[in-house]
């Protein structure tokens, strides 16, 4: 069957079959295909690390199919960080440098053809590529700046949250409204003026004959080439101007050196205790916990509401070599949603989340933020995290820790009403759906880290 996202392409479509993600192949995309694996283009991709693997299954007139490797776990760009927004864009430009180097093209350069995998972005669209024609533009070229590099200018001008955009966008951020947004003096700029606001101009509705001006017009292999390496230096500059509360998160926090230790390493223990081979760590931060854990796991998801957070984690991770965390940018107040077509293109976090079947989640530090700041009752945050969890490590600070009664004194003549915020209503509710395993009162902490498997089947 058909997978819902896979429809635009007519060169083939992604099914799945028991579970394992395969493609099939039609005959208008025979020759490319053909000629790419002959040509040992797919090889060299696959071991360079920047296309996903495959493996031809069978062949006969009407299909070809293929397996990729299997990616455990999805992101999506509106999920990433600044840094590996940067990291998808400009390996999208070195594969089409790559592609007119060996005479083909990327057809389209849609954002959601990267994802990340063993710790890099990783291009998984195998039927993107084409053959090169002699003088013909770059046809994805403005599909690149409405992906990427509008949505990376505007993070740059105006913070992480318009890496969001291609939530609404699906298709791309207009380059009008991308152009509308920048700093007027980003027309002086050489880069940003050719690239955007004079195309800005031509995505007037007024201006019909625009696109056929465009198709028509000549652009040589060598001047493609050139515009790639100015977007590419371009993009490798880009830096991220805002500071954020959450960035350098555990050099404020209010407990103990020993609480940290302790906390780090019963968490250790548990999981390994469990055997748990897939985690996720919904409020993470730069990944330390998740990092100290000595049991070989196979992926641990580590999501966090802060870029700068995230971005420390996936900065770490590169240092690392790692390559068994994956970051996300997760706001589990408003995780993503299905968009798309009958809103079944994208999958939401929570859908893939419980496709991927983490066997332990971390939630650190995140309940009272959950209950507080986003006055989500105990209720509804455990059958959040009962939709998802086999076994949940979970911190509770009592009404007694300081970063709690900062929280209840910001809701003034409400106060009183947050009274639900304490130890014992979060055993009594979370209890119904979890059975408490143990508990560990944090030295020289108001903190209680607890252990807990679901009751579901």
């Amino acid at each position: 069957m058909r997978h819902t996202s896979s429809f635009r392409d007519p060169s083939g479509h992604v099914f799945i079959e028991d579970g394992i993600v395969k493609r099939t192949i039609f005959p208008i995309y025979f020759q490319q295909y053909k000629t790419l694996k002959a040509s040992t283009f797919f090889d060299k991709l696959f071991e360079a690390e920047l296309l996903i693997p495959h493996q031809e299954l069978s062949e006969t007139d009407e299909e070809i199919t293929i397996q990729p490797e299997q990616i455990p776990f999805i992101t999506y760009p509106y999920e990433w960080s600044f840094n590996q927004y940067k990291e998808a864009a400009l390996l999208t430009l070195k594969l089409q440098k790559y592609c007119l180097q060996h005479d083909f093209s990327l057809k389209d350069a849609s954002a959601f053809n990267v994802t990340f995998h063993k710790g890099k972005a990783v291009f998984i669209d195998t039927l993107s590529f084409d053959f090169y024609e002699e003088n013909q533009p770059w046809r994805a070229y403005k599909q690149f700046i409405t992906h990427f590099f509008g949505p990376l200018v505007l993070a740059h001008y105006h913070g992480a949250q318009s890496l969001k955009l291609l939530q609404n966008f699906i298709d791309g951020v207009p380059v009008k409204m991308i152009a509308s947004m920048l700093p007027f003096r980003t027309r002086f700029n050489a880069v940003l003026y050719s690239n955007i606001h004079l195309l800005a101009k031509f995505e007037d509705k007024h201006n019909e004959d625009y696109e056929g001006k465009q198709n028509t017009s000549s652009l040589s292999k060598k001047a493609q080439l050139n515009i790639i390496t100015v977007l590419f230096d371009f993009i490798k500059k880009l830096k991220l101007k805002e500071h954020t509360e959450w960035g350098n998160y555990y050099s404020k926090t209010n407990y103990s050196d020993s609480a940290f230790n302790e906390k780090s390493r019963l968490i250790n223990t548990w999981v390994s205790n469990l055997k748990s081979k897939t985690l996720i760590d919904v409020g993470g931060n730069d990944g330390t916990f998740v990092r100290h854990i000595n049991y070989k796991y196979e992926l641990a998801l580590v999501g966090d509401i802060d870029n700068n957070a995230v971005d420390i984690n996936f900065e770490t991770m590169r240092r690392n070599r790692e390559t068994k965390i994956l970051p996300l940018v997760l706001d589990v107040l408003n995780p993503s949603p299905s968009i798309g077509f009958q809103n079944d293109e994208r999958d939401s976090f929570i859908k893939r989340i419980q496709k991927f079947n983490p066997e332990a989640t971390l939630a650190l530090a995140l309940i009272h933020h959950i209950s507080l700041s986003g006055n989500v009752p105990f209720e509804m945050s455990a059958q959040f995290f009962a939709a998802f969890s086999n076994y949940l490590i979970i911190e509770f600070p009592k009404r007694e820790d300081s970063w709690v009664q900062r929280l209840l004194n910001t809701k003034g003549e409400f106060k009183e009403h947050f009274d639900f915020y304490n130890l014992e209503h979060f055993k009594a509710t979370y209890s119904n759906w979890f059975e408490f395993i143990e508990a560990h009162h944090l030295d020289n902490s108001e903190r209680i880290l607890f252990l807990l498997k679901s009751k579901h089947d």
